[in-house]
């Protein structure tokens, strides 16, 4: 499976974008799909995450961003509203099922950048 993680630029503080993570094929409903993000000089931090249409959200942009899925599209996106300099991060799409065995796919970042 391929991801493929679009939608990033360059936004003043305030200001909104959207990104897009589409895999090459169905996955699967079993999959917990995430947004990850790495700023520089700082960890891969968890972002936002969805499972079966459940979402969880890093305390830092909740009420700010939003995941949600659309299983016919093979795509998940993150709606981020609100943005700040803070945010400013390469992001990944992660793709991970959990059972006997370990299934787990990452896409490639893009770039998000907040100007204050």
């Amino acid at each position: 499976v391929q991801l493929q993680a679009s939608g990033g630029g360059l936004v003043q503080a305030g200001g909104s974008l959207r990104l897009s993570c589409a895999a090459s094929r169905d996955i699967g409903r079993g999959y917990t799909m995430s947004w990850y993000r790495q700023g520089p000089g700082k960890r891969r931090e968890l972002v936002a995450s969805i499972t079966s249409g459940n979402a969880e959200y890093a305390d830092s942009v909740k009420g700010r961003f939003t995941i949600s899925r659309d299983h016919s599209k093979n795509t998940v996106f993150l709606q981020m509203d609100n943005l700040r300099p803070d945010d400013t991060a390469d992001y990944l799409c992660n793709a991970k099922r959990q059972g006997f065995i370990l299934y787990e796919y990452w896409g490639q970042g893009t770039q998000v950048t907040v100007s204050s």
